[in-house]
Formats: structure tokens, C-alpha cells, sequence
């Protein structure tokens, strides 16, 4: 919950152009130096423990591979559970426990190759039939998981395994973002019969110890893949829901990197000869929510007026002290279909004031639920409610803790906010645009867009799937439920005893909390 120009994914390829680029990735690039990481400090070494603070978490903190919901939960799963692809610091796909993904003529079938040797934690052999229990545990209807809608299509009791290190995927419609949906840090590898309350791990960490809303130890995983990885005997995973504290924990030498460093506190870091800040331009957002079934916002000019109470350039100087670039309430700004001829949507008090009294909704009264959850989400919410005035909208900002945020309100809330990292569209549609998404915090149910962007998962041609896309961004732009005001770079920070720390498109903190990458050098 991802400024930059998006690198070309494999989502946008044509399915044989698909089937070669993945075979030309095999074994590439999978535990290889990242460019920007040539003037590392020092040669990697062995040992210590990585404290790390992140912001959020409660007593709601799971340890679950296929349910991340904060910050804290995406940072356990990365360090537990590694994916049959990932993203490099480009966010271009590369192979992780998989050394092939090759999709049929028609991107109706997709096969992996697992890489020779995998094991998990406890020794045993990762083979197909985990791969097929992971993905059948995502899309179980009883309980589907995170990925579940991405993966909709999947036929999911047609899964074979023809060899022990052979998966084929078959889905009901071509689908050509099958590799980008299995590189979410969602779609972790578990072993057959898993449980998340006592973890077996297929990434580069296993845990040692868990406390939900306070901390979790995790120690090498003697087994992982990738050679000298991790680097790190141990990493511990501090929740601060609270900015001041996680800074003074940085600032005191109690932990060795933080994620999501308050802006007020960027030249305080800097100034500070043992310590670094760590910038990053991402597509990262963090929306205003409107239910768009719900009053008053059930009524799209009501949607439309909020729109333009917002003054795009001041919330970005103001919320993110110019740290990031404005956005146009279109998510996905570095996919290769993203539109770019949409003109720019600005501030318009008086068209605002208009709509609202067309829609007999003057002087409206609103609460705005907000919470510490995400760096900028609480600036942004009282910037928004000084900008709603100037159309006789009064925003009442209800600031709430996040384990309250993300508990069972979630995703109830009539007017709120969220966070979310890099996606490209389709991916970031499976995940919050259907009616059956697990994160769809607006209530967004459109025939017309729903039917567009099936469409466009099942269109192999890039030209024509990038037309059918900027349709279905058309229509959230001018009917949807999101108001997106800009795109934040990533600020971090850490102690100059850390090496490998380098910027990310992601937007997923601190090189995105990939911990097996980095090194102390103490």
C-alpha cells in the first residue's frame, strides 16, 4: 500500500515474448549484486543480529504467509517466505524459487521449473506438491487468501505436477499477468500441511520468537537457497506505531534501521555522521477512501467535488516536504499502459462548491478516519480537512490507533485512508478494484469497469490490452472511489555500521525489508 518511471514489466509482453524473456531470466539475476550496490563499503560479512523498527503493528500481527496486512506483517513474510518470483531494485521481475516460468501459445497454461536442491527450514525438499498446496491454500473458496482474486481464474483442482520440480497452471482464460501475480509478497511458498502459528520457511529467515504488537526474532535459515545468504545470524522486527519513539530508538543506537523516517526528522538524521537516510522515488500511494456506496459519496459528484477541494501541490509540499511528485487519481503510474494524456485534475473550489450543491450536499459535515498506520496519512488528513473549508465542507479528522485502523472497521470505514506499494494495474485491481478484493476499501462494484479490466487480464497483445486498460482508468478517474493526490518517495533511515541498504522502486521499505542482503559491519 508503490516518483519513478516504471521499467517495462513482463506483464506487457505478448505470451511468447513472455516464454522467452523468463527462460532468458532463468538462473539470472537471482542472488546477484544489485548496480547501484557496486560501491558497497565493504565485502559482505558473516554475523550479528539486524534490529529493525517498523512502523505499526498490534495485537492483530500475524505471522501468516498469504494474510499480510501491516507494514510489520510484510516485513515477517519476506523474511519467512520466499516467492517463485521477485522483484529487483528496478521492479523488474527476475526468478527466485523458480528457475523458469513459461506461459502456452495462448497464456492459458503457464509452467514452472523449480530450481534444483530447494528445502525448507526443517530440511525437507520443496517440491511441486507444496507449490500446488500454496496455491490451492490462497484460492480456497472457503477461506481464500490475499491473492485470491488475482488468481480467479486459476482451475485450481486442474493443478499437475509432472515431476517433483514441474507445476502447471491451468486458468479458464488467458491470463498474461501470471508472473507479476506470483512475485506479491503474498504468494510466499509454504509446505504441504502448514501452519502458520508454528512457521516452516522457504525464505532466507525461520522464526525464534513472536510476540504480536511488540517483536519477532528470526534466525538464518541453515537450509536457504541463494550462497552466503543470508549474511545475518538474526534479525528482530520491532513494531513502533509511535513516530517519536521509533526515531529516538534510531537516534539512541536501540535499533540499526527504521523505515518510513518522519520528514520533520530527515536533516536531524543526516546531520548525524553515524547514520543514514535512505531515499527512494516509488509509485507507492496513499489514497483518501471514499465508500462509494455509502452516503454522501453513493453520489458521484460528491466523489467528483472532493476531487477538486484538493490542492495536489501543496499536499505533496506540505504532507511530504516535496519528497515525492502529484498525482492525478490514477494508481499505477510506472505501468507501461498507464494513460498519459489524462489531463491533470486541479484544485476547482468553485466547480466543487457547484457539484455539492447540485447533489443538495452544501455545508456537508464528514469524518475522516485516519491513523499513524503509514507515514503522511495523519498530515495529509489535516491538510485535506484546511483545504475542504475553502468549499464549506467541514472534514472531522477521528485520529484512531492502528491496531483500531486495521481491525474490525477495516475496510468500513465511510471516509478513511490507506497505503499501498508499487503494483501495475492488474495486479492492483485483483487486490482492491473488485467486489470480491480482499482490500476493497471503496466499495467499488462497476459492471462496465469489471467487465474492461477482465478483459484486459485475458488479452495477450500489449497494444491492445494497454487500450482496454486506459478505458478502465477513464472510469475510475472520473467515477471512482479513490482520491490520490500523490505518489511519496520512500524515506528510510539506518546506521552506517549497515551495508547493502540501496534505493527501491517498490515502495515497500528499506530495499524491501529483503534483510538477506545486507551486512553489519561491527
Amino acid at each position: 500500500m508503490t516518483v519513478h518511471r516504471r521499467p517495462r514489466s513482463l506483464r506487457t509482453l505478448t505470451a511468447m515474448a513472455l516464454a522467452a524473456s523468463l527462460m532468458g531470466l532463468a538462473g539470472c539475476s537471482s542472488a546477484g549484486t544489485p548496480a547501484a550496490d557496486a560501491g558497497a563499503a565493504s565485502s559482505p560479512r558473516a554475523g550479528g543480529t539486524l534490529r529493525v523498527g517498523i512502523v505499526g503493528g498490534s495485537a492483530k500481527d500475524s505471522l501468516d504467509a498469504h494474510s499480510p496486512v501491516t507494514h510489520p506483517d510484510e516485513a515477517r513474510a519476506i523474511q519467512l517466505y520466499d516467492t517463485l518470483a521477485s522483484y529487483d531494485v528496478d521492479h523488474k521481475i527476475q526468478m527466485s524459487l523458480a528457475d523458469k516460468i513459461t506461459p502456452s501459445a495462448d497464456a492459458k497454461t503457464w509452467t514452472v521449473h523449480l530450481r534444483d536442491g530447494l528445502k525448507f527450514s526443517n530440511g525437507k525438499p520443496i517440491t511441486a506438491d507444496d507449490v500446488i498446496f500454496t496455491f490451492q491454500r490462497i484460492t480456497d473458496p472457503k477461506n481464500p487468501m490475499a491473492g485470491a482474486t488475482a488468481l480467479s481464474g486459476l482451475e485450481r483442482d486442474a493443478m499437475k505436477a509432472p515431476d517433483p520440480q514441474t507445476i502447471v497452471f491451468p486458468f479458464a482464460t488467458a491470463f498474461a499477468t501470471f508472473p507479476d501475480i506470483v512475485t506479491q509478497y503474498n504468494a510466499g511458498i509454504v509446505p504441504v500441511g502448514y501452519d502458520p502459528k508454528n512457521p516452516v520457511s522457504s525464505g532466507p529467515f525461520m522464526t525464534e520468537s513472536f510476540t504480536p504488537g511488540q517483536q519477532s526474532t528470526f534466525v538464518k535459515n541453515p537450509h536457504y537457497w541463494r550462497a552466503g545468504q543470508p549474511y545475518l545470524d538474526k534479525v528482530t522486527i520491532i513494531d513502533f506505531p509511535d513516530d517519536t519513539a521509533r526515531v529516538n530508538a534510531l537516534l539512541g543506537g536501540q535499533v540499526d534501521a527504521i523505515d518510513q523516517l518522519p520528514l520533520g526528522q530527515v536533516n536531524v538524521v543526516k546531520a548525524n555522521p553515524q547514520l543514514k537516510v535512505l531515499e527512494s522515488a516509488t509509485g507507492s500511494w496513499l489514497p483518501f477512501t471514499m465508500r462509494v456506496d455509502q452516503a454522501p459519496f453513493n453520489d458521484p459528484k460528491v466523489r467528483e467535488a472532493f476531487r477538486l477541494i484538493v490542492d495536489r501541490q501543496q499536499m505533496v509540499e506540505q504532507v511530504l516536504g516535496g519528497h515525492g511528485t502529484v498525482g492525478n487519481d490514477m494508481y499505477a503510474p510506472f505501468d507501461a499502459c498507464f494513460p498519459q494524456d489524462v489531463p491533470q485534475r486541479n484544485q476547482d473550489i468553485a466547480k466543487a462548491k457547484e457539484l455539492l450543491a447540485e447533489a443538495g450536499k452544501s455545508n456537508l459535515s464528514v469524518d475522516l478516519v485516519t491513523s499513524a498506520a503509514a507515514a503522511g496519512l495523519v498530515e495529509a488528513a489535516q491538510v485535506f480537512a484546511q483545504q475542504a473549508k475553502a468549499a464549506g465542507v467541514t472534514i472531522n479528522v477521528k485520529k484512531v490507533d492502528p491496531g483500531e485502523f486495521y481491525g474490525d472497521q477495516y475496510l468500513k470505514w465511510t471516509f478513511s485512508q490507506d497505503f499501498w506499494f508499487t503494483r501495475d494495474y492488474l495486479p492492483q485491481t485483483a487486490a482492491s478494484g473488485f467486489s470480491t478484493s480482499p482490500y476493497n476499501e471503496t466499495h467499488w462494484d462497476d459492471k462496465q469497469w469489471t467487465d474492461l479490466v477482465n478483459q484486459a487480464n485475458a488479452t495477450t497483445d500489449q497494444a491492445t490490452r494497454c487500450g482496454i486498460i486506459q478505458k478502465a482508468e477513464q472510469i475510475e478517474f472520473d467515477r471512482g472511489g479513490y482520491i490520490i493526490w500523490g505518489f511519496p518517495n520512500s524515506v528510510d533511515a539506518y546506521s552506517s555500521t549497515v551495508s547493502r541498504f540501496t534505493p527501491d522502486k517498490s515502495g515497500i521499505p528499506l530495499t524491501s525489508f529483503t534483510f538477506r542482503n545486507v551486512w553489519l559491519n561491527k
